[in-house]
């Protein structure tokens, strides 16, 4: 019988960051009295917020008691489940204006609603495409930067109408030197937001992966068990890691605490990075399982048959990366990027953003905007644009997508 006493929470905290209690805490208490004067009886819009994060922030911000919470996303099934989550958990305060609403921020119903409740004291954006798996073709690349960075202008353009107090939007550590689409759609949506830094308070946060988010590899290795099928992971990516709550008080103190066009980015070691492949490891030995070591995706696919008839040993394929875009390490700052590591003890700030050209960031959005209602536009032309726009955007181009592994 496999392990039923299995605690995800509790194997996150003991394998993945090996921290009993979240790192951003101390920051937290210590600033407890002026995060509750800037959260509370305020009205608080999440976009996306549904999601692994959107969710963690709405669970780390609910404690200093909105006046409103109003929560878009376009999984109307993670909206229902955060809303049974939420009211089933004890001690969770959620105010009597509280709204889940199953659309798009970029649809004309969502103007209407904003308009028509006057805006929102605190606005955080987590809609995003936050995959690497994204970029496939000219048509995934589409998808990704009409939601990364298009509709984001849209939102932001919406916003003017009625600034809030604070805007938080998410980056990801991908943006600095950015060897994919998704990454360098993050770092122009940096930009991007910072030129609305005039019209109301703009901060980000460059993200480690956070541990078992929907979607992610962990949490597919979860799937995979549960199914009885085979594991794989690349043994030359390694990756920072933050649990699902310290995900949220990330946004949480960067949103409330950061200055105008501020980057947030946890402080971790080098040495506390984990390649994927560890990680599987590390959970089929919590799950009661020893690992096999296969040559192939066939191979494990074939192995996974014994599994059915009680076996302990669990077919993996690890293998070197060979796909597009997959940078081997992580980074938050870049070289040419000033970083205060002193105002908080978890956390780093890059400070002395200049405003960017807006000339410059409407010419791209115009320029993206244009190759898609175009129906001969490759992706390789879409990188050119890109490029000309960030000339350290260094595309890995393997002709190979994740999707097309297991």
């Amino acid at each position: 019988m496999r392990n039923q006493m299995f605690n995800l929470d509790k194997f996150i905290s003991q394998s993945i960051t090996k921290r009993p209690v979240s790192m951003f805490l101390p920051d937290i208490e210590a600033r407890r009295d002026e995060l509750s004067k800037k959260i509370r009886g305020k009205s608080v819009l999440v976009v996306g917020g549904a999601g692994s994060i959107g969710s963690s922030f709405i669970r780390a911000i609910l404690p200093f008691r909105p006046g409103a919470l109003v929560v878009a996303d376009i999984n109307e099934n993670a909206l229902a489940e955060l809303t049974r989550d939420l009211r089933s958990t004890k001690d969770m305060f959620l105010p009597e204006d509280y709204i889940p609403y199953p659309m798009d921020f970029a649809s004309p119903v969502f103007q209407k609603m904003f308009r028509a409740r006057g805006g929102f004291d605190i606005v955080g954006n987590f809609s995003a495409h936050k995959h690497v798996r994204s970029e496939k073709d000219i048509y995934s690349v589409e998808a990704l930067l009409q939601n990364n960075v298009l509709h984001a202008a849209g939102l932001l353009d919406l916003l003017s109408e009625f600034p809030p107090e604070e805007y938080f939007c998410v980056s990801t550590d991908k943006a600095a030197n950015p060897v994919n689409i998704m990454g360098a759609s993050k770092r122009i949506m940096e930009d991007l937001i910072f030129s609305y830094s005039d019209r109301f308070p703009v901060k980000t946060a460059r993200f480690a992966n956070v541990a078992f988010s929907n979607g992610s590899l962990p949490a597919g290795f979860l799937a995979r068990i549960a199914k009885l099928q085979p594991l794989c992971a690349p043994t030359d990516v390694r990756r920072y890691f933050v649990s699902p709550e310290e995900s949220g008080q990330i946004c949480l103190l960067a949103c409330l605490l950061g200055g105008n066009r501020e980057i947030f980015f946890p402080k971790l070691e080098e040495a506390e990075m984990m390649s994927f492949d560890a990680i599987g490891t590390e959970l089929l030995h919590a799950h009661g399982y020893e690992v096999l070591e296969c040559a192939s995706d066939a191979e494990a696919i074939e192995m996974t048959e014994q599994l059915r008839n009680g076996g302990r040993l669990y077919p993996v394929h690890y293998s070197v990366s060979d796909t597009s875009g997959e940078k081997p390490f992580e980074e938050f700052v870049t070289d040419t990027e000033t970083a205060d590591r002193d105002r908080f003890a978890s956390l780093g700030v890059i400070t002395g953003k200049e405003m960017p050209d807006k000339a410059g960031v409407r010419r791209l959005c115009g320029r993206l905007a244009s190759a898609f209602e175009k129906d001969n536009t490759t992706k390789e032309e879409i990188v050119a644009v890109i490029k000309e726009y960030l000339p350290n955007f260094e595309h890995i181009e393997t002709g190979k997508s994740l999707d097309s592994k297991m």
